[in-house]
């Protein structure tokens, strides 16, 4: 994952680092391993709010993660490697070999 960090130009500038976006290889995700996340923003299950300030921001969709990887014995092909708006990490499609796909956190070196 290369980072990219600023000149010190400002005091905020100096420490600032954030993630390229080289390695990322499809812009779309898979509709079939997409869902909907709701949000609450600030509110608890009476509809009041318990949390204040919060709310607005960008939709967001949820990426299905296969966090068990409980296929033992089927291989497969890394597809591609896509951005997730709900983590830090990338995440890599999977294609196994039984017509499957699956998403995974990618770990460093995957290609």
């Amino acid at each position: 994952m290369p980072i990219k960090s600023f000149r010190p130009v400002t005091p905020t500038r100096r420490f600032q680092t954030y993630l390229t976006r080289e390695e990322i290889t499809k812009d779309t995700p898979e509709k079939s391993l997409v869902e909907g996340k709701k949000r609450t923003g600030g509110r608890d299950a009476r509809g009041l709010i318990s949390s204040r300030f919060r709310g607005g921001g960008a939709k967001k969709a949820y990426r299905l993660i296969d966090f068990k990887r409980d296929k033992f014995g089927v291989s497969a092909k890394v597809a591609a490697i896509e951005y997730d708006p709900n983590r830090s990490a990338r995440i890599a499609l999977l294609h196994y070999v039984d017509g499957e796909k699956r998403y995974i956190i990618c770990p460093v070196g995957l290609e």
